[in-house]
């Protein structure tokens, strides 16, 4: 190079976009797509009627009923217990804390927040945050069940005890529920814990890794899984069995 001569000047490289990820396909039916203004219209009219609903108490102090959060002909549907602060007040599913960080699971496990369906066992958020009464359980139940049978998930994935609880006749903790794979009406369903558990215990992160991958695995391929491995349950259809239930310790 001549003395006093300037190197010339390096343009920095360009930084690649990254492309948005592709909508992923899990085989839904042909007729999905044709069916698809069916199942919207089915399930907002489930949704007019829990918007008026007044079958417990919650009704006198919630904000806004939150129905459930998703496109209807999506294979995944998570479900959690009860809407919390943030989700009373924007009347939208998981969008506080919990939330966000069930978003940030369901793109770990490489998809969006839109491919999936998320709602809970109650509609309105009981004061203070506090646990599902067994006769709000009972009062909402009904609604989650016209949403099961509406969306005919490939797969169900309960968040907590409460949820879990809700929709298998079983009793017991979490803990001994999580990474089974149980039949609900015949739709495969996979227990892990609720995002607000990993909120408080981070070292739970693990565990509902583990489970998620497996709920990954039967969306990617529904025979990844024996069918011995099932463990069919009968959901609760008696209101009063329900009650009496729920009315005992669950423990965690």
């Amino acid at each position: 190079m001549p003395a006093g001569a300037k190197p010339a000047a390096v343009k920095p490289a360009a930084q690649a976009k990254a492309s948005p990820a592709a909508k992923p396909q899990f085989g839904l039916p042909p007729q999905a797509t044709g069916r698809a203004k069916e199942w919207k219209k089915q399930l907002a009219a489930v949704d007019a009627d829990a918007m008026a609903c007044r079958k417990c108490a919650l009704c006198e102090t919630r904000t806004k009923v939150v129905f459930g959060t998703g496109e209807a002909t999506v294979p995944l549907v998570f479900v959690g217990e009860a809407p919390g602060r943030d989700e009373d007040l924007q009347g939208v599913a998981f969008v506080g804390r919990a939330g966000q960080l069930l978003t940030k699971i369901i793109e770990a496990m490489g998809l969006r927040r839109e491919d999936v369906y998320i709602c809970n066992v109650l509609k309105c958020r009981p004061p203070n945050n506090r646990d599902p009464q067994p006769e709000e359980v009972v009062a909402c139940i009904p609604y989650l069940e016209r949403q099961l049978e509406i969306l005919k998930p490939r797969i169900i994935c309960s968040l907590g005890r409460h949820s879990t609880y809700a929709l298998l006749n079983r009793k017991d903790p979490i803990g001994k529920l999580r990474g089974r794979v149980f039949l609900y009406n015949g739709i495969k369903m996979v227990p892990t814990y609720h995002p607000a558990a990993l909120l408080r215990n981070p070292d739970l992160k693990r565990t509902v890794w583990e489970d998620v991958q497996k709920v990954r695995r039967i969306l990617d391929d529904p025979d990844s899984i024996p069918a011995e491995a099932f463990e069919e349950v009968e959901p609760f259809r008696m209101k009063a069995e329900l009650k009496r239930r729920l009315d005992q310790d669950l423990g965690i």
